[in-house]
């Protein structure tokens, strides 16, 4: 984190908890759920986590948000720093580029796996996800978009049918998602993505199962090569 950035308390969006349940399990679900749906990449500045304002908003003590917090940092979300507190933890670039790397291998399994078992009806579902944006510029650069194209990638780690895969890219796709959506519209890359998108959707009808292995693979490794030339990457993020 630079040390001249500015800080800012981390706005999550949380909903009281159930005090029917373990209140450490649901505060560690609700700050994960909540970290997730955040821009990690986009936003700048440092982003700190208020135990006082966590406790409040999710209707329980401090106890449960500490520990909740020692779940998160293991997992790598957050970062306590001494006498300044808990902030949500970037990724440097370097670790962004292995993670994308890392990200290649499992989704491009996962398409592999989905041309020997997914439905014909769910390989249909990401052609309808996709052809709602082929052809128009407006609709490509939209934040429409840009849903639509974590949804696809979500979509072909399911489609795998492979639990232990589901749940090995659990965590790591908290991070992808986020450095997609800072990725999506840079460089002409959603027109690049729906293009990508429609071949590997056509691989997976037609079962081609060495094909559309390789075409996942290719298009995560070019969202790598990307990031590895952006000389500003995160730059102003913290």
């Amino acid at each position: 984190m630079s040390a001249t950035a500015p800080r800012h308390s981390a706005k999550l969006a949380l909903e009281r908890l159930d005090p029917a349940a373990t209140y450490r399990v649901q505060a560690y679900s609700a700050l994960k759920q909540a970290i997730a749906a955040m821009d990690i990449y986009a936003l700048p500045g440092e982003l700190r986590l208020d135990e006082r304002q966590l406790s409040q908003e999710l209707g329980v003590s401090r106890t449960p948000i500490r520990e909740a917090m020692t779940l998160l940092e293991q997992e790598g979300f957050v970062r306590t720093l001494p006498r300044r507190g808990i902030f949500v933890l970037r990724k440097t670039k370097r670790e962004i580029i292995e993670m994308i790397v890392v990200w290649a291998a499992l989704e491009s399994m996962a398409a592999r796996l989905a041309t020997l078992s997914a439905a014909d009806e769910e390989i249909a579902g990401l052609r309808r996800l996709m052809e709602a944006f082929t052809g128009e510029k407006e609709a490509q650069e939209s934040e429409e978009y840009s849903d639509a194209n974590i949804a696809f990638h979500q979509a072909i780690i399911r489609l795998s049918g492979c639990r232990l895969l589901t749940e090995m890219s659990g965590n790591l796709f908290i991070h992808m998602k986020a450095i997609r959506q800072l990725t999506i519209h840079q460089d002409n890359r959603a027109e690049r993505s729906i293009r990508d998108h429609m071949r590997i959707i056509e691989a997976l009808e037609r079962r081609d199962t060495e094909a559309a292995e390789s075409l996942v693979r290719k298009h995560t490794l070019d969202l790598a090569a990307h990031v590895e030339r952006q000389d500003d990457f995160l730059e102003g993020s913290g």
